[in-house]
């Protein structure tokens, strides 16, 4: 449906642009006619509420990567699940992960919110590589499961739940 509607917008642009041509072409004087007015000199019309370009960075291939489906372990080297969500404040800063925790192939697990800080991601330059979370499988079992639209509880560094409070 959308696709036709795209379609029959553009078969319009097209029709009009050449009606539009071809009337343009029709009110043109003759060339050489000496009572001709001279042609009108077009200038480029830039809005004055105009944005400037966007700037730029530039960032090595070896300075960043995507946490989203990382595998996190903890620092005795136990799974300890993905991370398939990051969670920031209203100021945009960074402020919590969620991971994928427990089960089999997706089956059984539940999603816990760990503070950001918690996680340590020392060499990540591949995606077979882990990020480490400062928490043992104990305590990251006994946090309670994050659901959206409900209030976050975030599992600190030092192993204590505390809840998320975003300022208004």
């Amino acid at each position: 449906m959308r696709a036709a509607g795209l379609l029959l917008l553009s078969a319009v642009m097209v029709v009009g642009l050449t009606v539009a041509g071809s009337r343009a072409a029709e009110e043109q004087p003759a060339q050489g006619d000496a009572n001709a007015p001279p042609p009108a000199a077009t200038v480029p019309v830039v809005p004055k509420d105009a944005a400037p370009p966007p700037s730029v960075t530039i960032i090595g291939a070896s300075d960043a990567h995507g946490v989203l489906g990382r595998d996190v372990r903890s620092a005795a080297d136990e799974a300890m699940g993905r991370i398939v969500d990051v969670i920031v404040d209203r100021s945009g800063k960074v402020r919590a992960a969620v991971i994928d925790f427990g089960g089999f192939l997706g089956v059984g697990s539940r999603r816990i919110v760990v503070d950001w800080n918690a996680l340590h991601f020392g060499k990540i330059a591949n995606k077979k590589d882990s990020i480490t979370l400062e928490l043992t499988k104990a305590q990251v079992a006994a946090a309670p499961e994050y659901k959206e639209d409900t209030p976050i509880v975030v599992l600190g560094a030092t192993g204590s739940l505390q809840p998320l409070q975003f300022n208004p």
